[in-house]
C-alpha cells in the first residue's frame, strides 16, 4: 500500500517532459521506459481488473479505423428452421479469418438449449473483415431465428440490416416460416440475395428450389448462390455477392451521436450488455450517454465488436453494429429498453429518436411455481436475469393454496416456453413446476367496457357475475401449413377437430400443398405441431400470424378434490373440449394421490355441473377381525361405529396432496 501512494506521488511530481527527457527514478523497474508507457501498462492493467474484455488490438483497430462507411455491409440470413444458417455462418466466419477453420460448430449459438436442439433461439452477431478485389470491407452478420416463435427477435435484427440471403434447403424447397420470414423482411426494404443450400444430398433438387423461389416471391433467381455449408461447397462465391449486391449503410460520423438499442444481455461482472447498432456520430469510452426512453445517464466504460467474442475497440463509428457496456454498470434489466435511441448528453434537442419495435404481444401463459418454497427468491433473480435479453416475456407475481409464491408468465408460443423452461432448469439450476399452458380470453361486459384475462382465477364463474357479461371472445390465428399433398386428408381432417375454418388450399408445386386455416390458437398450443408432425411423417411446416378475436361459448373447468378447487389445475376452454378433458384429469390426478384413511372424491367441473367424477376408496381397518362366532347385531353395531367414524373423519379431514403429485400431473 504504501508503495503504490510513493508511486502516486511521484508520478503527480513528475515533470511534464517529452519521453527523451524523462529518468525513471533509482530502482524503478527498466522495462517502464517512458512515463506513457507506464501509465499505458496501468490503464490495461485497471482495466483488466474491471473485467474488460482485452485492450484494443492495434493491427484490427489500424485496419477497421481504414474502411470508410462506404465499404460497410450489415447482413443477415433469412430462412425455415433447420434449414442451415448457423453452419453456413461458420463457413462464412471461417472465410473471413473471423475463427479458425474446424474449431468450433455453430458459433454463433451460444446458449446449450440452441447446441441441444439445433434451432436458434437468440439473434447473434459477429462482425468480419473481407478483402473483395484489394479492398478491406467491414461484414457484419446476424444470423436469425427461423422458427415463428421467435419473430420479434427476427424484426429487430432486420431493422439493423441492409440486405440478407435468402437461403432454401435444396431437398424441402421453400417452408411455411421461409414465406413469412421473406415478407417480414421484404417489408422492411432489405435487399434479398436468393441462395440453395444442401446442394451435396442425394435428394437435392435445386431447380425446384430455385422454381419455388420465383413463382411464391418473384425474385430474380439468375444470380442465385448454390452453395453445401456443411462441405464448404461454393460458400467462397457468396461474400462477392454481398459485397457487391448490399447497399452499404447510411449514417454520418460528423453528426451527434444517434444510436439505436438492438438487443442486450447480462453479464454478472460488467451488469448489462448493450448491442447496439450506430447509425450517426460515433461512441468512445469516457462518454456519457442519455436515453431517449428512461431518461436515465450513463459513463460508457468500454465499446467494441463480437469478434466473433466480444473484443474491446476505441471507437464505435456510424453504420457499425458493436457492444457498449457502462462503468459503473447498468444494473437492472429493465433499463434497456429494446428499440430505445441513445445520444450523448447535451444533444437530445439535435437528435430526432429512431422509430422503435412493435411491442410483441404475449399469447401463451403458463404459471411457474418452485418445487421448494424455500427456492422462490432464487427463481425470481434467475426468471429476472433471463427475461433481460427477451423482453417479448410477460412476469406477473401471483399465489396458489396449493402450490405457493410463483408467477404467471407469457410467452409468444410453446417452443418459446418450452426453451424457457429448458434454460431456467440448465443455466439456473432451477427446480419448477409449470402448469398446461392457456390463452388469454376477451371479456365485454354490459356496460360496454372490455378486459382481457390471462389467469384463469380471474375469470368470472359465479352465476352473479357472468349475468354481467355480454359475450367471450377468445383469440383466433391464421394458420398457414405446407406439406406434400399426400397428406391433404389427414392435415384437413386434423384441422377440422380443431375447430378449424378453411380459408384457402393452393399447389405451388405438383406436389406440394400451402393451406390456410382459421384455428382457435387455444387448439395451436395444445400440442398442435405436434400432432401435424405426426400425421404427416414429419414433413409438414407450420407458420401463422394473429387473426382476430371471436365470440366462443369459453368456460372455466375446475378441478375438485373433496368439493375443495384445486386453484393451480383450473383452465379456460372451449365447451367442446370440457368432457374429454374433465375425463382426463380426474383419471390422471386419481394415479398421484395417495390413499387416505377417508374417501376422496375427485371431480372435473363447470360452474355446479359435475362433468366427470373418480373415487380413492380409504384404507380400512377389519373391524370385525376379533369376533368369532357373534351375532349378528354386535357385527352391525361394529360396522355402524366404523361408518360415523369415518363420516367424522371426512368432515375434519384435510386431504394432503403432496407437490410430487402436482408436479407428476403437470407433467407434459
Amino acid at each position: 500500500m504504501r508503495g503504490c501512494l510513493q508511486l502516486a506521488r511521484w508520478l503527480s511530481a513528475a515533470p511534464r517532459s517529452p519521453a527523451a527527457s524523462f529518468k525513471p527514478p533509482v530502482g524503478f523497474p527498466s522495462h517502464y521506459r517512458t512515463r506513457r508507457s507506464f501509465t499505458q501498462s496501468a490503464v490495461w492493467a485497471a482495466s483488466r481488473s474491471k473485467g474488460v474484455s482485452r485492450m484494443p488490438d492495434t493491427d484490427l483497430e489500424k485496419r477497421i479505423a481504414a474502411i470508410p462507411i462506404d465499404r460497410y455491409r450489415n447482413f443477415c440470413i433469412v430462412a425455415h428452421v433447420d434449414h442451415g444458417k448457423s453452419t453456413l455462418s461458420d463457413r462464412l466466419l471461417e472465410l473471413t479469418g473471423t475463427i479458425q477453420p474446424g474449431t468450433n460448430k455453430q458459433v454463433l449459438d451460444r446458449l446449450d438449449v440452441e447446441r441441444e436442439r439445433g434451432i436458434t433461439v437468440k439473434a447473434q452477431t459477429c462482425t468480419m473483415i473481407y478483402n473483395h478485389k484489394g479492398e478491406d470491407y467491414l461484414l457484419h452478420l446476424v444470423d436469425t431465428p427461423g422458427h415463428v416463435d421467435f419473430r420479434a427477435e427476427v424484426s429487430r435484427s432486420y431493422a439493423s440490416c441492409g440486405g440478407a440471403l435468402l437461403l432454401v434447403d435444396a431437398s424441402q424447397g421453400v417452408q411455411a416460416q421461409t414465406v413469412a420470414n421473406f415478407y417480414l423482411a421484404f417489408s422492411q426494404g432489405l435487399e434479398l440475395i436468393p441462395v440453395i443450400n444442401k446442394v451435396d444430398l442425394p435428394s437435392a433438387d435445386p431447380e425446384r428450389a430455385l422454381e419455388q423461389m420465383k413463382s411464391s416471391f418473384e425474385l430474380d433467381t439468375e444470380n442465385a448462390v448454390m452453395v453445401s455449408a456443411k462441405t464448404g461447397v461454393n460458400v467462397e462465391a457468396l461474400l462477392p455477392t454481398v459485397v457487391e449486391k448490399i447497399p452499404a449503410p447510411v449514417g454520418d460520423g460528423q453528426k451527434p451521436l444517434r444510436m439505436l438499442l438492438v438487443d442486450s444481455w447480462y453479464d454478472p461482472y460488467k451488469g448489462v450488455i448493450l448491442l447496439v447498432r450506430v447509425f450517426d456520430g460515433e461512441v468512445r469510452a469516457g462518454q456519457q450517454l442519455v436515453s431517449f426512453v428512461t431518461g436515465l445517464k450513463y459513463w460508457v466504460g468500454e465499446v467494441g465488436i463480437m469478434y466473433p467474442v466480444e473484443t474491446a475497440q476505441s471507437v464505435l463509428r456510424a453504420g457499425q453494429v458493436g457492444y457498449i457496456y457502462f462503468n459503473p454498470g447498468m444494473k437492472r434489466s429493465k433499463e434497456a429498453k429494446i428499440g430505445d435511441t441513445l445520444t450523448t448528453v447535451g444533444s437530445e434537442k439535435a437528435v430526432e429518436p429512431l422509430p422503435g419495435f412493435e411491442e410483441p404481444k404475449s399469447m401463451v401463459f403458463v404459471a411457474v411455481y418452485p418445487m421448494n418454497a424455500d427456492h422462490f427468491e432464487h427463481l425470481e433473480d434467475s426468471i429476472n436475469q433471463l427475461i433481460l435479453n427477451d423482453r417479448s416475456i410477460t412476469v406477473q407475481k401471483e399465489s396458489s393454496e396449493a402450490l405457493g409464491a410463483g408467477f404467471r408468465m407469457g410467452f409468444l408460443g410453446t417452443l418459446h416456453c418450452s426453451v424457457f423452461e429448458d434454460r431456467l432448469r440448465q443455466e439456473h439450476g432451477a427446480s419448477i413446476i409449470i402448469t398446461p399452458p392457456s390463452v388469454p380470453v376477451k371479456l365485454k361486459w354490459k356496460d360496454g367496457t372490455e378486459e382481457i384475462i390471462t389467469n384463469p382465477a380471474k375469470f368470472p364463474d359465479d352465476d352473479s357475475v357472468r349475468l354481467k357479461v355480454a359475450e367471450i371472445q377468445e383469440p383466433y390465428v391464421l394458420a398457414t401449413l405446407t406439406f406434400p399433398d399426400e397428406y391433404l386428408g389427414k392435415v384437413i381432417e386434423l384441422c377440422e377437430s380443431n375447430r378449424g375454418e378453411q380459408q384457402s388450399l393452393e399447389y405451388f408445386t405438383s406436389t406440394q400443398v400451402i393451406l390456410k386455416y382459421e384455428l382457435p390458437l387455444a387448439h395451436l398450443v395444445d400440442d398442435f405441431f405436434g400432432k401435424l408432425k405426426g400425421s404427416t411423417k414429419g414433413y409438414a411446416s407450420l407458420d401463422y400470424e394473429e387473426s382476430a378475436w371471436r365470440t366462443g361459448n369459453i368456460v372455466k373447468l375446475q378441478l375438485l378434490v373433496n368439493k375443495v378447487p384445486v386453484d393451480a389445475v383450473a383452465r379456460i376452454m372451449h365447451m367442446s373440449q370440457v368432457s374429454r378433458q374433465g375425463r382426463v384429469w380426474v383419471s390422471k390426478f386419481k394415479e398421484h394421490v395417495d390413499r387416505q384413511l377417508f374417501e376422496i372424491i375427485i371431480q372435473a367441473a363447470v360452474g355446479k355441473k359435475i362433468i366427470a367424477r373418480e373415487t380413492i376408496k380409504p384404507y380400512r381397518k377389519d373391524v370385525l377381525a376379533k369376533l368369532h362366532a357373534s351375532d349378528v347385531s354386535r357385527r352391525r353395531k361394529l360396522l355402524e361405529k366404523q361408518k360415523e367414524g369415518r363420516k367424522k373423519l371426512r368432515a375434519v379431514g384435510n386431504v394432503v396432496i403432496e407437490h410430487k403429485a402436482f408436479q407428476a400431473f403437470l407433467s407434459k
